[in-house]
Formats: structure tokens, C-alpha cells, sequence
């Protein structure tokens, strides 16, 4: 990796940390540390699940209850353990704790004030922009992809969203019945795999690859969220997808997809896939592709 990236990257951690107040114990002049101030904040007036604050946050389970049980001596949370399963707790803001909120939400508009206000309009575009612009790429890096069996509560969620956007945009319609989907056996090893993408532990995404014995490998069942489109993570799967079937041996990957995904054909394309004839009867196929790839193991 670029040494100079990396010096701009640390750069830039020591300024925005030392611009917004995180150095201190007392963020944004309050009696708390940054942690205990951001639990507030994804709190929220709802309430959170302990599972989900750790997963949201990327913290370890005994750095989150350290944090939680501070809060709640401060009369700031309360924390509840769920009826239906008592190994899950839930958070809640008292009404303390949501003056709290108010009060940090009020102090930190005056921080992102305090950074726009000395520059003129044309520099906030720019900060702001660019502000934008790294958020989305350090989203991205937070994206992880996890293999998992195709029955998995989170490869079912992307699933069905996969088949509920295939019925909207369809001119037909879409009926997994009618279609050459494979089934869960062709999608775990060692004749295929299944990947799901999650974000803050949330299935955004996922993608599978049928390696079968007598046939090159196919990319099956590649969807990705609305929401997290834009972070390249349609690319993260098709590569990681052609990467394992290298290592497994083989020299040729293969999709299909339908005429109105036009932003897929595009991806496909631009990852060097090329159109060829109908290899298969999907019924709701309009483009084939292929891709030749380096194998990277001996197949026997």
C-alpha cells in the first residue's frame, strides 16, 4: 500500500479528531467521554438492542456494557431484558437521558458550525463535498463479506429483497418457480458457495456461485441494496466470486441477466464480461455473458 496514502489518511485522523473535541473526557464540555456520548445518540427516542448498539458500533460486548452500566448509574438509560428471550437487552433513554441528547445534538451543530464558519461559501461546498465523498468510501470499507449457508436467516432476507425488486421491475413479473434458480445444495461446498454483505451486522447485499463438476463456474442469485448502491460493492462480489472460482480450478465464469437490469449489464461489461449465446433456458434471460479467468488451482 502507498506509504504517502497512508501518512494523508493519518493526517487527516489527527486534524478532524483534534477539530471535533474527541481528545477529551469531557466531549462537547459534557461530564462524559465520546463513547457514552454517541450510545446516546444511536440510542435514539426508540431504544436499541444491546446486540445491535455492539454490531452498529463495532465494539467489543465487554466495552459496551462498561459503557451502558455508566449511563445507567447517571439515571441517563434504563436496560431491559427482552420477555420472549431473556439473553437479549433492551436500551432506553430516560427523560435525563433524552435532555442529554438534546444537548449534545444542540453542542455538536455548534462544532459542525465551528468548522464551516471560518471559510467562505465556496470552501463549505468544497468541505462538504468532499466531507460527503469520504463517508461513502469509509462506508464501503466497513462492508464486510461473510460466507454463509443459503438458508441463514440473512441470505433469506436478501433473498426475498432480491425477488420483491425482480417482480417490480420485470415486465412479467417474477416467479421463482419458473425460473432456472439453483437450488441450496448447488450453493454450498464444495459445489458452490454463498455470500452474504452486511453492513453494521445488517445483510445489504449477497451473491452465489455454482462450481460445477462438469460446466464452468456461474454467478446465480446477485443482488445488492438500494441503499448501498454507489459504494462498489456490486464489484467487491463479482470479484470475490471470480476469485474463488479460480482457486478452484476454473478458467471460464458465466451470468445471466435480464434486458431491463441495464445498470447490471453495464457492470458486467465494465468488469470483462462478454455477451455471448444463450448457454442456458432461463425464461427470464435476455443477455449471457462469459468471462475467461487465470485459474489459480489445479482442478483435479
Amino acid at each position: 500500500m502507498d506509504t504517502a496514502q497512508i501518512d494523508q489518511v493519518r493526517r487527516f485522523n489527527r486534524t478532524i479528531t483534534e477539530r471535533v473535541g474527541v481528545l477529551h473526557d469531557h466531549y462537547l464540555g459534557r461530564d462524559r467521554p465520546i463513547g457514552e456520548a454517541r450510545l446516546l445518540w444511536e440510542i435514539g427516542e426508540h431504544g436499541r438492542d444491546v446486540r445491535w448498539l455492539r454490531e452498529r458500533l463495532g465494539l467489543d460486548s465487554g466495552y459496551v456494557s462498561r459503557l451502558l452500566r455508566s449511563l445507567e448509574k447517571a439515571g441517563l438509560i434504563t436496560v431491559e431484558q427482552r420477555p420472549e428471550d431473556k439473553r437479549l437487552r433492551t436500551v432506553r433513554l430516560t427523560d435525563a437521558g433524552r435532555a442529554e441528547r438534546a444537548v449534545l445534538d444542540r453542542r455538536s451543530d455548534e462544532v459542525a458550525g465551528g468548522l464551516l464558519a471560518p471559510l467562505n461559501p465556496a470552501q463549505r461546498a468544497r468541505l462538504v463535498a468532499a466531507l460527503a465523498e469520504a463517508e461513502r468510501l469509509l462506508t464501503a470499507g466497513t462492508v464486510s463479506l461473510d460466507e454463509v449457508d443459503p438458508g441463514h436467516p440473512d441470505a433469506q432476507h436478501c433473498l426475498r429483497s432480491f425477488f420483491a425488486e425482480l417482480s417490480e421491475r420485470l415486465d412479467t413479473g417474477f416467479d421463482p418457480a419458473r425460473s432456472l434458480l439453483p437450488d441450496a445444495g448447488e450453493l454450498r461446498p464444495p459445489r458452490g458457495v454463498f455470500l452474504v454483505a452486511r453492513l453494521h451486522g445488517t445483510p445489504v447485499g449477497c451473491a452465489g456461485l455454482k462450481l460445477p463438476a462438469d460446466a464452468p463456474a456461474e454467478i446465480k442469485r446477485m443482488w445488492v441494496s438500494p441503499a448501498t448502491r454507489g459504494l462498489g460493492l456490486a464489484r467487491r462480489l463479482i470479484a470475490e466470486l471470480e476469485g474463488r472460482a479460480a482457486a478452484h480450478g476454473y478458467e471460464l465464469l458465466r451470468l445471466d441477466t435480464n434486458k431491463v437490469l441495464t445498470e447490471a449489464i453495464r457492470l458486467y461489461q465494465a468488469c470483462g464480461f462478454e455477451e455471448v449465446p444463450a448457454f442456458n433456458t432461463e425464461p427470464y434471460a435476455h443477455h449471457w455473458f462469459e468471462k475467461r479467468i487465470a485459474a489459480t488451482a489445479d482442478p483435479a
